[in-house]
């Protein structure tokens, strides 16, 4: 029997093109930049750390949409879109909310600078690539449900960050946990609502509680 590996061909040379592309170097970067940045943190955040969470989140509202609603919705791709949804914060770094929605104009600047930063990281790919990855970094058409589950997954990730350093004894962040509740609450998405009931109450336990449940 033949081994597979030697029927594969090799690509000949004058087709082969080095790219050398930067563009994972720089997502490797997300680690660097911190968010909360106007806030005293129980402990540091970065985007890399937050991103993770909101894919996880984004993936399984699209799971509970599916499972609960009869959705059709691809819940592989909800992750996607989630862990890459912050990566222009390499170039923009990352705006406190308040500047960024200090007022229309400053929205819709803010917007032009994250679609600019958006696609000078896409032109670091390798032309084979871009149009897979345009589609985690811009909405697509169908696609406008998914993306406000990642946008909740955003919200509900900062939600779960001002439980954790609540519980660590930091009133910091008690406004913005108020703020960003009724926010996820305006949404109005059924598969948050659900996460909230079954899920959120875990994140207010400590480790040995948790190992009980």
């Amino acid at each position: 029997m033949k081994d597979n590996d030697s029927t594969q061909k090799e690509i000949p040379a004058e087709e082969y093109r080095e790219y050398n592309s930067p563009f994972f170097a720089m997502m490797s970067r997300m680690k660097y930049i911190n968010r909360w940045a106007l806030m005293r943190n129980s402990y540091p955040e970065n985007i890399s750390e937050h991103s993770l969470e909101v894919g996880m989140i984004a993936h399984v509202l699209a799971l509970i949409g599916n499972k609960r609603f009869k959705r059709n919705l691809n819940a592989e791709r909800a992750g996607l879109i989630g862990m890459y949804h912050d990566c222009t914060e390499i170039i923009t770094g990352d705006m406190p909310t308040p500047i960024k929605y200090y007022n229309t104009d400053t929205k819709e600047a803010y917007k032009n600078v994250e679609k600019r930063a958006a696609e000078e990281l896409l032109d670091m790919l390798p032309d084979y690539l871009y149009e897979e990855y345009k589609g985690l970094f811009f909405p697509q058409g169908g696609e406008e449900y998914l993306w406000r589950l990642v946008k909740a997954a955003d919200s509900l990730s900062a939600y779960i960050k001002c439980i954790e350093e609540e519980k660590a004894g930091n009133r910091e962040f008690d406004s913005a946990k108020a703020t960003i509740y009724e926010k996820i609450l305006q949404m109005d998405l059924p598969e948050v609502k659900i996460f909230l009931r079954d899920f959120s109450r875990g994140y207010k336990k400590t480790l040995d509680e948790l190992k009980k449940d």
